[in-house]
């Protein structure tokens, strides 16, 4: 007998009004200073890239982009705790800088604690680069933490 294993299947869609409670549940459990619903459902009121990843119709993780005037802001990026270290992050992050290079950015920018040394590894391995600090930038339970300001061209 011969154990078969199902690899589950992946896939990302644009988010929706009706998955606004599930994303926002992942948000809740993954930050301690999370977004709020009215946050998320501003980001979709307004239009931004907003997308979701399905393992077996589920949602797991999610991404929030901006674009204007050629520039690109990946706003948020969370991959639920059970479904990290499967490469679900690198997915999401690798279709918002192809929607952004669709649009015609030509760079994608981003804060990132730097305390959060998995989200910096993984951009530093895309290639991001560091171009600044924002001082003080995130809450924390002690004060303030700053944010790494990361940059990608998307134009070579």
């Amino acid at each position: 007998m011969s154990a078969v294993l199902q690899q589950p299947k992946v896939t990302v869609r644009p988010m929706r009004d009706v998955d606004v409670d599930a994303v926002l549940k992942i948000e809740l459990d993954m930050y301690e200073f999370p977004w709020t619903e009215g946050i998320l459902k501003d980001c979709l009121r307004v239009g931004y890239c907003c997308w979701v990843l399905c393992e077996d119709g589920g949602i797991v993780a999610y991404a929030v982009l901006s674009i204007a005037a050629g520039e690109s802001h990946l706003l948020n990026v969370c991959v639920s705790a059970q479904c990290q270290r499967r490469g679900y992050g690198k997915q999401l992050v690798e279709h918002m800088l192809d929607l952004a290079k669709r649009h015609d950015a030509q760079v994608c920018l981003l804060e990132v604690r730097p305390s959060n040394t998995a989200a910096v590894t993984l951009y530093e391995k895309m290639n991001f680069v560091e171009v600044g600090t924002r001082p003080a930038y995130y809450p924390a339970k002690k004060g303030r933490e700053d944010a790494l300001i990361l940059a990608l061209e998307l134009i070579f």
